[in-house]
């Protein structure tokens, strides 16, 4: 009787309980337990296939678990999201494959963890699936499993670059997915005209921690004084940038004054190889230091990607560059749809971080470029206050975080409550 006499006191409104008096929803572990009986807790499949997917999903999983203590989670996914309570179907290590060399032989054993995962959908029947980036994988397991009758409502975290090429997998993606998280402002529209949900978080380089590194106690750590000017390397982390990028900043360098200090974060799997091609480099791993030597960096040269953003929260100067082979190059031209390569740019659809692609990627333009920022202060001080701008626009109003936003996209498909209002 008890809970009968107390659960009109609360409304529930837009899929969660409501106290009058409050202008948001009451989270369930601030309900006393007593108004849960009867509750359903939300049951959420997740489906990550790389680690920074896995990353993603251990940070929706406990944004998640601050909405309702006991949500259930299954699925595939990794060490992060073991750690915050995921059982993971079979190991995620199994997907993590690049090029057709390695997945030509492991094409079987793939397969046959698709109709798997597919098939766990349907024997558990959660509320929602949440697959994360990895779109090679997820989406044939989303495909296989809408085959198999599945209707569960899907959900894909990490909107594909649709805006970049291809532009037709939008519609394609309407056919499998119910809702699509997007973590640039200007993807939603890309996805809505298809008759799709779309749900701008903001990126998740915000919760990095790219803009929070100790600059003074890198310089002390690594014997840097404060008046001399470090250069932040950044070649990539894929082999295919390895490749290309590695001989072209060797060629940089060695264009720019000697006295400069060189430092250059990269992961363990690359530390040897980097440490002997960059011998007056400081060559180390670690995302804490990482960030820490963004702090300390006066100019960057870095591979576009994920890490301009980073290298924009933490307000750093860059010049971005790549370089690919002839072939590549070609079909890159000829599907590539939007004007800039570097994400601030692309947010900002100006050039406020200097581009060296194509023809422009060689020695000489490179090397200008560097020192140019390395020699203008006025030059760096209009970057950083272009890339603030950029900041401001990849960033969740409302002090949320991208999980925090993520996590309350995704909790709309929570169950009804026991009266069913």
């Amino acid at each position: 009787m008890l809970p009968m006499l107390v659960l009109p006191v609360l409304r529930w409104k837009r899929g969660a309980f409501w106290l009058p008096a409050w202008k948001r929803p009451l989270p369930l572990p601030m309900l006393p337990e007593f108004l849960l009986l009867g509750y359903k807790h939300m049951h959420v499949f997740l489906l990550a296939g790389e680690p920074s997917g896995d990353l993603l999903g251990a940070r929706l999983m406990a944004a998640l678990k601050r909405l309702d203590a006991g949500i259930r989670f299954s699925g595939v996914g990794g060490a992060h999201m073991e750690n915050e309570g995921l059982s993971s179907l079979f190991p995620m290590e199994e997907l993590s494959v690049m090029g057709l060399a390695e997945v030509l032989p492991r094409l079987p054993a793939l397969l046959r963890r698709r109709d798997e995962a597919a098939k766990a959908i349907l024997a558990q029947n959660p509320d929602v699936v949440v697959t994360i980036d990895a779109p090679d994988f997820s989406f044939r397991v989303v495909k296989k499993a809408r085959y198999m009758g599945c209707k569960t409502p899907m959900v894909h975290y990490v909107a594909p670059s649709v805006w970049a090429w291809r532009p037709g997998r939008a519609k394609k993606l309407a056919t499998l997915y119910d809702h699509v998280l997007c973590l640039l402002p200007f993807e939603p529209p890309y996805f809505e005209r298809e008759g799709m949900q779309a749900t701008f978080i903001g990126h998740s380089s915000v919760e990095s921690g790219a803009g929070h590194g100790d600059g003074a106690g890198f310089r002390v750590h690594h014997g840097i004084g404060m008046e001399e000017k470090i250069l932040c390397l950044l070649p990539g982390s894929r082999g295919s940038e390895m490749k290309y990028l590695v001989p072209l900043f060797k060629d940089v360098l060695s264009r720019l004054p000697q006295e400069m200090r060189i430092v250059l974060p990269t992961l363990p799997r690359w530390q040897t190889h980097l440490e002997t091609q960059f011998p007056q480099a400081i060559v180390f791993t670690g995302e804490a230091e990482k960030w820490n030597a963004f702090a300390a960096s006066d100019v960057a040269l870095a591979a576009s990607g994920t890490v301009t953003l980073e290298l924009a929260l933490a307000g750093v100067p860059t010049i971005t560059t790549n370089r690919m082979g002839h072939v590549s190059t070609w079909l890159f031209r000829l599907l590539l749809k939007n004007r800039y390569f570097a994400l601030p740019n692309l947010v900002l659809d100006r050039e406020a971080m200097p581009e060296m692609f194509f023809g422009k990627c060689n020695a000489v333009d490179v090397s200008q470029a560097v020192r140019r920022l390395l020699e203008s202060a006025e030059a760096r001080d209009m970057q950083k206050q272009a890339l603030s701008e950029a900041v401001v626009r990849i960033t969740p109003q409302g002090g949320k975080s991208p999980s925090d936003m993520a996590a309350r996209a995704v909790w709309q498909y929570r169950p009804s409550p026991p009266n069913g209002n």
